[in-house]
């Protein structure tokens, strides 16, 4: 049995993860935060095999102390945002000998996790960061396609929250750090600066029907990721949006506050933007999408394309980005073959294995349009 801590286990994504370890008598949690209280009580809410430990943790003040105390086995690191955060929490962890992995949406985190990559090696273990829909579910759908191709050329997808599946207090603040900010993504084979926040458009999902997206800064578009990792494709577009339009319109104008100067972010008014968006709860649904839509040509050189749509109903949606930290999780305390050293998490989890893990979750998978089993997507 391994001891696995949750930093961050009563939060958003925190909880999320926890309730779906509790149930794998291989591991024994340990649900951290900044209150003992709040951790003691959802610890009572799991349905744990292995009765599951409260403790107070905080990542800014004697957090080496603590995790030495603890001396857990594996550490999964919900606690954004990322943007703003260095590596003491990972090289901590390599310091103990302890497993990490992160859901870091933030780029510069991400892509430079591998600076870790020697001293992980010597300690043996597996530093993983970006443990969540980007990069690890968007590589693995390119990878999936990718031998269909004999050329990718545009890579175009994005994300549509519902409305009522809130996102938590860190992941708000971590999105509005970049309205209206210049950030840079592979357009004709160039690095183009775009303005996040902006640059509106539509996407029609199956079932959901039309949402608003705009850009986003993702780990996936740094130089070191994406254009890398797949350096026949030409053009990375991705998008994120909320469900309702209005709020899309609204969020849309505000990015341009700051890109004229007028504040220099919107993060500081994460709360009130927050508690603004819960009042149009009646308003939406519980119903998200992922997407992406791949071009190119195929082995006959003629056009090709293929779209890929994941859906999520009944609030399941916050479920997915949790999922490659519950994979690998259970992976290494099952002692099953994931290579010491520090990475972002792409080619890790192929896409049959993610859906897989999402399969008794209200959802359905759609290629090119048409609802699948996950089992039959294409090869």
């Amino acid at each position: 049995m391994k001891k696995l801590l949750i930093i961050g286990g009563y939060g958003n994504f925190g909880s999320h993860i926890a309730h779906k370890l509790a149930a794998d008598a291989k591991i024994s949690l340990i649900i951290a935060g900044r209150s003992l209280e709040k951790a003691a009580a959802f610890c009572r809410t799991l349905k744990a095999i292995n009765p599951p430990q409260a403790t107070q943790l905080d990542i800014n003040s004697g957090f080496e102390q603590s995790l030495a105390a603890l001396a857990p086995d594996i550490v999964i690191h919900t606690s954004g945002p990322f943007q703003a955060q260095d590596y003491t929490v990972a090289q901590a962890c390599v310091a103990q000998g302890c497993h990490y992995i992160d859901l870091a949406d933030g780029r510069e985190f991400v892509a430079n996790i591998d600076t870790l990559h020697e001293a992980a090696l010597a300690r043996n273990v597996a530093v993983i960061s970006g443990a969540s829909s980007v990069p690890c579910l968007s590589s693995a759908v390119i990878d999936h396609y990718r031998a269909q191709f004999r050329e990718i050329e545009t890579v175009d997808y994005g994300i549509s929250t519902a409305q009522r599946t809130h996102q938590g207090l860190a992941t708000t603040a971590a999105a509005l750090s970049y309205a209206g900010q210049p950030l840079t993504t592979l357009r004709d084979l160039r690095m183009t600066t775009v303005y996040g926040w902006q640059d509106m458009r539509a996407h029609t999902y199956p079932e959901l029907g039309q949402r608003w997206l705009c850009n986003c800064d993702i780990p996936d578009l740094d130089l070191k990721l994406f254009v890398t990792r797949y350096p026949e494709i030409d053009r990375f577009k991705f998008g994120a949006g909320t469900e309702l339009p209005l709020l899309q319109l609204g969020l849309w104008s505000l990015s341009w506050l700051v890109r004229w100067g007028i504040i220099k972010s919107l993060a500081p008014y994460a709360a009130k933007l927050l508690n603004i968006a819960v009042k149009f709860d009646r308003f939406g649904t519980a119903n998200s999408g992922f997407h992406m839509v791949l071009k190119g040509i195929d082995a006959q050189h003629q056009r090709m394309q293929r779209r890929f749509h994941l859906i999520a109903r009944s609030g399941h949606g916050p479920l997915i980005p949790c999922m490659p930290a519950i994979i690998l999780a259970q992976r290494l305390a099952r002692h099953e073959a994931i290579a010491a050293g520090a990475r972002p998490c792409m080619g890790l989890i192929t896409l049959p294995d993610y859906l897989a893990a999402l399969s008794d979750l209200d959802m359905t998978v759609y290629e090119n349009n048409q609802p699948i089993n996950w089992a039959n997507l294409s090869t």
